[in-house]
């Protein structure tokens, strides 16, 4: 069958910043070139983060670790190496370690032939490199006591991400430090993006968008969910933002994290794509559901419209510093079991969002945070309803000074 020959049904939003935060959605349209989205009009030209940004980071941290008492902060490569270095050079049985001290300037131990790359690519000038014959944590244990408080025990927090080896090697390597968990330091730096790192978050989400939306466009009779993931992977990075995502046809809509498999695409049947992308670091998670073939059925349409409903009630509740975590996602599920289809709401209703895909703030009830202006998060209701399909909607939203923004483009009701 020819593309051409079907109808798709709400969900590839394509990305346009003059249509930011409006209701788009594909209608009972048939694939035209409104899905052929020029690579040019979303290539990105992401805003570089100067290393004053990540000074003022390494700077809020420092008052950080005063104000919770914690003389040092260690970290591993990780998103959180990356917040305040900016480079995260990953992981390896090499140990890479970096140490933020209350006061004074950080310190880098790393291999010695990876010196000159932590100097080029991060902003941290003391890189301190140890020889391949050599057992690194005499390096650690150096700079551990060059950034020790005189006269009494240091209080280090150990990032939470930090593997077990390393915890290990670091309680004899730190002899006269008491270590403590670290994300306390950390969380409530990032959990408030900055304007900057927005940005960045609104550019992945238009790549994610676009590259959905011409994913859709390619969708035909025969493919496989790994067929469709790999070219929606495609699309992600011919657009300069790297990412992938979930693909699930059919009765495999209804795991929330199913998919992809070899099932193949069949006419009159959902298609789910679950994706993200990064720019620079931050990343998108959107998610869209379609009817693939002639016209949704109707217990279909219910389905999708009862979601897209429980999605705005709950983007329309927020408030900032008023409304908790646990608040939005009641008004969501409050509106799904209404209807009669709570059993088949089967997640929380959202997560934050930065540089890990997932990061708090968590839309869950018994978290009785409040939502704060700068706090990115996803809203993203579900119905699964196994042996049949379901369907679900994520859009990623900012906690603006007067309510929630949404800054992905929403799919319109059916």
């Amino acid at each position: 069958m020819e593309r051409r020959e079907f109808l798709m049904t709400a969900g590839a939003a394509v990305g346009a910043a003059t249509m930011r935060n409006a209701e788009f959605g594909m209608g009972n349209e048939p694939p035209t070139d409104r899905f052929r989205v020029p690579h040019s009009a979303f290539r990105i030209q992401a805003p570089a983060l100067g290393p004053e940004a990540f000074a003022r980071r390494r700077e809020r941290l420092q008052q950080e670790l005063k104000t919770q008492k914690l003389d040092l902060l260690v970290i591993e490569p990780s998103t959180n190496f990356q917040y305040f270095a900016g480079y995260n050079p990953g992981r390896s049985e090499r140990l890479i370690l970096l140490m933020i001290p209350a006061d004074g300037a950080a310190v880098v131990v790393c291999p010695s032939f990876e010196v000159e790359r932590l100097k080029r690519n991060s902003v941290i000038t003391d890189v301190r490199g140890w020889e391949e014959q050599e057992d690194p944590w005499r390096l650690v244990r150096k700079a551990g006591s060059d950034l020790k408080p005189p006269h009494r025990p240091g209080v280090a927090g150990v990032e939470p991400s930090t593997s077990y080896q390393s915890y290990v090697n670091l309680t004899s390597a730190l002899g006269g430090w008491k270590l403590v968990n670290g994300a306390t330091a950390t969380e409530r730096l990032r959990i408030i993006k900055s304007p900057e790192e927005i940005a960045l978050i609104r550019r992945a989400i238009d790549a994610t968008e676009a590259s959905i939306a011409a994913t859709f466009a390619q969708l035909a009779v025969g493919m496989t969910e790994r067929d469709v993931a790999e070219r929606l992977s495609r699309e992600m990075a011919s657009r300069g933002s790297p990412g992938g995502g979930l693909v699930q046809f059919g009765a495999s809509s209804a795991l929330p994290h199913g998919g992809p498999s070899v099932e193949k695409l069949a006419r009159e049947s959902v298609v789910l794509i679950d994706a993200g992308s990064r720019i620079e670091g931050y990343t998108s998670d959107i998610t869209r559901t379609i009817w693939f073939g002639d016209a949704p059925p109707d217990e279909f349409k219910k389905v999708f419209n009862l979601v897209h409903d429980a999605q705005t009630a709950a983007m329309q509740g927020g408030r900032p510093l008023m409304t908790q975590c646990q608040e939005m996602d009641r008004l969501a599920r409050k509106l799904i079991t209404d209807v009669g289809y709570g059993q088949f709401f089967l997640h929380r209703l959202g997560h934050g969002m930065g540089m890990d895909g997932h990061e708090p703030p968590y839309l869950v009830e018994g978290n009785e945070t409040r939502l704060e202006p700068g706090m990115v998060f996803t809203i993203e209701p579900g119905i699964y309803q196994l042996g049949k399909w379901g369907v679900r909607i994520e859009d990623d939203c900012v906690m603006g000074e007067n309510g929630v923004e949404i800054l992905s483009h929403r799919p319109a009701k059916l």
